[in-house]
């Protein structure tokens, strides 16, 4: 039997003033790897951010499920707690905050991943040089000062010492030079092969996804999710683009 890690149904949500997503279905079972696709400002990005709990948005109507329980109203720290991570697409600055303090704080919430000090200390420094990461990074202020690649190198770093059951990389690929998409591969596939959660990547580019195994593949156009298939899916949208999806979206609207 499948076990369904996430079940989104029937999601309605935006802002206060501008209705983004629409009546959006989809599961995806632990050990999993889905991949959300669709054209620029299609509304992928706001679903990964209303599955997290972002408070930016509002639902309108539908329900989030994880890990068999409603968590459509709980707020992103107690989703965070309970194993949802996600990747930003503009990872934030935070001054003050240095990267190790902030890393040993997320870790002391959650009791699976308390360890002693030297243990922390050893177990960063080997996801670290695992990803090609320079020891500095870590006394360095939280993203202050650092390019776009190595902002990805720490999320990577925070997605293999957290080992979150639902990991949702949110453009993970975006504006990475082939050296830095080589080392977010790369942590994208120890955590696939570290524990059995579950991936969840939106990107409008299959780069990132040349070396990954997908299980299915969702096509979102103006909010709605408009197509849904096997991985090889991927292959049809790289040939033939998202304008073959347009008509269907356009129908879901008009409905």
């Amino acid at each position: 039997m499948t076990n369904n890690l996430l079940r989104v149904s029937g999601l309605s949500a935006g802002t206060e003033d501008k209705p983004i997503l629409h009546d959006v279905s989809l599961t995806l079972a632990s050990g999993q790897t889905h991949v959300l696709m669709g054209p620029n400002g299609a509304g992928k990005s706001t679903f990964g951010h209303v599955v997290m709990g972002d408070p930016s948005y509002q639902v309108t109507s539908g329900t989030i499920e994880f890990d068999g329980a409603n968590i459509t109203d709980d707020s992103a720290d107690k989703r965070s707690l309970a194993g949802i991570f996600l990747s930003y697409q503009a990872p934030v600055e935070v001054p003050g905050v240095p990267l190790y303090s902030y890393l040993r704080t997320i870790t002391q919430k959650r009791p699976e991943l308390k360890m002693t000090a030297r243990k922390f200390r050893a177990r960063v420094g080997e996801i670290a040089e695992q990803l090609d990461m320079d020891s500095s990074f870590i006394t360095r202020e939280l993203n202050v000062g650092f390019s776009g690649g190595e902002k990805k190198k720490i999320e990577m770093l925070q997605l293999l010492l957290l080992q979150p059951k639902l990991a949702i990389l949110d453009e993970t690929d975006s504006g990475l030079d082939v050296d830095a998409l080589s080392v977010v591969s790369r942590g994208i596939e120890a955590y696939r092969a570290s524990c059995d959660g579950a991936l969840l990547i939106i990107t409008h580019n299959t780069r990132i996804l040349e070396r990954l195994s997908v299980d299915r593949t969702h096509v979102m156009v103006r909010g709605r999710l408009v197509a849904e298939g096997p991985g090889s899916l991927i292959d049809d949208i790289d040939a033939h683009g998202f304008e073959q999806f347009e008509a269907a979206a356009q129908a879901a609207g008009a409905q």
